[in-house]
């Protein structure tokens, strides 16, 4: 077994649990680690491809499953600052206490 052989189960692999713990409820899929594991595994696969035997048809699925992957992460990160700015902003209108009572 080759060096890309292994990259690539491994990429399958990283996939299938991404897959099976977002089908049993066990990992969001909409969060960092299973976007992650999904665009990780997608690359060690597209690796294999490229490095060693060719498939279109593979390739086009992966180059589309790790974009979807990326896409998803990006939109996690602009949805958790934009979370952090409101809270951020609505920590600014909050009237602070006085140092002193009247």
């Amino acid at each position: 077994m080759s060096g890309t052989d292994v990259a690539g189960l491994a990429g399958v692999f990283l996939m299938l649990i991404a897959y099976a713990g977002a089908s049993t409820g066990r990992l969001d899929p909409e969060r960092p680690a299973a976007l992650l594991a999904n665009l990780a595994g997608a690359g060690l696969v597209l690796f294999s491809l490229l490095r060693g035997d060719f498939n279109l048809s593979a390739t086009v699925m992966e180059s589309i499953w790790g974009a979807v992957a990326l896409v998803g992460l990006v939109r996690w990160a602009v949805r958790r600052s934009r979370r952090a700015q409101a809270q951020a902003g609505d920590a600014a209108k909050t009237p602070k206490a006085s140092a002193t009572a009247s």
